[in-house]
């Protein structure tokens, strides 16, 4: 069998996308995969690492403001559906899947128009203007929250959750596996900080400005910064230089950064949020302000009215978030209860009942 994944932009788009892909991979083991994303963004480098092959499309998205960007866009559309009917016409795919992002557009629209069966996937409570698009296009609709109905056709709906990267899905026996990952003590204190895949700058910087409270708690830090560049003081650049403090662009080793834990501050995206629920640790939500519809705020408040997280708004964060990480770690009942509670809100099987969809598709 042959199947088109595509999409991404951001690693809320494309780790669910290679979930969806190994998936479809232990149930039909000789079935061949293939990505379509956008060319210069980060899935032309994650997918690939991930051991499949991957194609770009000249898609960009569309700025908010009037740009020479926005006044290439209808080119960069045309030119992508034209490479997208060509890619399908060559490979003959027996199923595609969207998950979102600017190269799911064309690719699926292109696909659509030529018969192919087709089902998208939507990760966040707030749907994204692609997959609204597409929508009356395709077959299937999987999502991850209930009340989606507002956004897509309800019979084409079905509550999945959010596909999680395979090694994530169990972390018992990696604990000391992960203490030597990132040449920290097992016998200390331990919080991972994530501020998504391209960073938080809000995050990052109250971290910063804190090391020595990590240090002077002898608490470890395992930080990832993301890419975007944010402006430290020479005097953190030093701090950042202990023992106590691992300190990274990007960890690909997610699962022995969650096994290392002891608590995570971490923004409240949907991959986020669909991990620590199967990771079952005690959270800090700093959510990103500028999210669509506020949805991530709207995510973290959810968990909180559920006792299964904390939430410290952007606003407050530089201030707040890290002495708030430093009390929960502290605070061994609050941690049991919040990582019992958040738990419970796991979609462990999301990976396997959207493969399941997709292969229905090709069915029916």
């Amino acid at each position: 069998m042959r199947f088109i994944i595509s999409g991404g932009g951001t690693g809320g788009h494309i780790y669910p996308a290679i979930a969806i892909a190994n998936e479809l991979k232990a149930i039909h083991p000789q079935s061949e995969i293939l990505f379509v994303g956008a060319k210069g963004k980060m899935e032309m480098e994650k997918v690939p690492q991930a051991g499949y092959p991957i194609k770009g499309l000249p898609i960009s998205g569309i700025q908010r403001k009037l740009t020479l960007q926005n006044l290439s866009f209808p080119i960069k559309l045309a030119a992508s559906l034209l490479e997208a009917r060509k890619i399908i016409l060559q490979f003959k795919p027996d199923a595609v899947v969207g998950v979102g992002g600017y190269a799911s557009g064309p690719l699926l629209y292109a696909a659509t128009q030529l018969r192919i069966p087709a089902l998208i996937q939507e990760q966040n409570s707030f749907a994204g203007l692609t997959n609204k698009w597409l929508a009356k296009k395709v077959k299937t609709i999987c999502v991850a929250y209930p009340g989606m109905q507002r956004f897509f056709p309800a019979e084409k709906i079905i509550l999945t959750g959010n596909p999680v990267r395979g090694d994530i899905l169990d972390l018992h026996g990696k604990r000391e596996k992960a203490f030597q990952h990132f040449k920290l003590d097992p016998a200390k204190k331990t919080i991972l900080v994530v501020g998504g895949s391209q960073g938080a700058r809000s995050i990052n910087e109250a971290i910063a400005q804190h090391l020595d409270q990590f240090i002077k708690n002898e608490v470890q830090l395992i930080w990832q910064t993301g890419k975007n560049s944010f402006q430290e003081t020479p005097d953190s650049q030093e701090l950042a230089k202990n023992p106590l403090i691992h300190k990274t662009v990007f960890i690909y080793e997610m699962d022995l950064g969650y096994a290392a834990a002891d608590v995570v501050i971490s923004r409240a995206g949907a991959l986020a949020v669909s991990e620590l629920c199967i990771a079952a640790k005690p959270t800090v939500f700093v959510p990103l302000p500028t999210a669509a519809e506020d949805h991530q705020t709207k995510n973290a408040e959810s968990l909180v009215a559920q006792q299964a997280a904390c939430l410290v708004g952007d606003a407050q964060a530089r201030s707040q978030v890290v002495s708030e990480a430093l009390k929960l770690l502290t605070d061994t009942a609050k941690c049991k209860i919040l990582s019992e509670n958040i738990q419970k809100l796991a979609k462990p099987k999301a990976s396997r009942q959207i493969a399941e969809e997709v292969l229905k598709i090709i069915q029916t």
